[in-house]
């Protein structure tokens, strides 16, 4: 396949990747649009590092077809390795040198860098241009890895589990960074373990799990979330409750929970049962279902 500015930037079908007779990966179908963040989640084992590795090239396929902006990626060379940046969870850079210098080196090392002074705006750091790395927070460090995978002027990023570790400051000045990202019209192929964070970023969701991939859309309609019923929780009071409410509730040790397609309605009437019989629902909470509760039904049927 050729590079070409049309079409998806990853576009995968039917991909497998296995180890002796263990299949990591079963058949997978994947695109992700250029321009967006695309956001795949799963938990450990599922086969997520495996099909990023592929994706960059750093891992050889058993079978399928991978195209990541117009290559295949086992065959791409330093064409297609000047066309991605990669993020690690964990990198290495000389610890002496200032935030300037250490992208200035990476910079030297592709034909069409973006400048430098944009790069260091993007991520942040222009109050640390001159800061040696060593002294620099675990949060502007993980700036700076970005700033290195930014150096060659990718069209396409990968950024595995960016803010691992991170207090919630950090997280949400990474979340600036990763918005100033797309602003430049960069696709960002995104890993997380973190639900609210691809909730916040992500234009749309994978979940692989067990070598599949189990679900895909956009945050808010993955796993049918924008129809699932809304739940209503409260502390299970000492009264039963009156007909109109009992017939969709479950007891969970002293929680109660409602589910209904109605919720304004099964609200009301429970509102007034309550006030009736002057009962406080202690704990009261309406609610859709998160990403999160998405993610763990969907995990949890694949056995995972």
């Amino acid at each position: 396949m050729s590079a070409s500015a049309a079409g998806p930037a990853i576009q995968v079908r039917n991909l497998a990747k296995r180890y002796g007779e263990i299949e990591a990966v079963r058949g997978i179908d994947l695109s992700v649009e250029r321009g967006e963040v695309f956001a795949l989640l799963g938990p450990n084992g599922a086969g997520k590092t495996s099909t990023v590795e592929i994706l960059e090239g750093h891992r050889r396929r058993s079978g399928g077809e991978v195209d990541v902006l117009g290559f295949d990626p086992a065959r791409g060379g330093r064409a297609f390795r000047s066309r991605i940046g990669v993020v690690l969870q964990q990198t290495g850079v000389e610890k002496y040198l200032t935030v300037a210098e250490v992208i200035e080196l990476f910079r030297g090392y592709y034909p069409a860098p973006l400048p430098l002074d944009e790069i260091i705006d993007v991520v942040g750091l222009r109050e640390k241009r001159d800061e040696r790395v060593r002294r620099l927070s675990g949060g502007q460090q993980r700036r700076l890895d970005v700033a290195v995978g930014l150096a060659g002027n990718p069209d396409l990023l990968f950024l595995d589990e960016p803010t691992t570790g991170f207090d919630p400051g950090a997280r949400r000045n990474a979340w600036d960074m990763i918005r100033n990202l797309k602003a430049l019209g960069k696709t960002i192929f995104l890993t997380t373990h973190y639900m609210d964070e691809a909730q916040e970023l992500a234009d749309r969701v994978a979940v692989i799990a067990g070598g599949r991939i189990v679900a895909e859309g956009s945050p808010d309609q993955i796993g049918g979330r924008d129809t699932a019923e809304t739940l209503i929780r409260f502390r299970t009071p000492a009264r039963p409750l009156p007909k109109a409410v009992a017939a969709g509730a479950s007891v969970h040790g002293d929680t109660t929970a409602i589910g209904t397609a109605t919720p304004t309605k099964t609200l009301a009437a429970l509102t007034a049962w309550a006030v009736r019989n002057s009962i406080e629902l202690e704990d009261l909470q309406v609610t859709r279902p998160t990403l999160e509760d998405v993610y763990l039904r969907l995990a949890g049927a694949q056995g995972e």
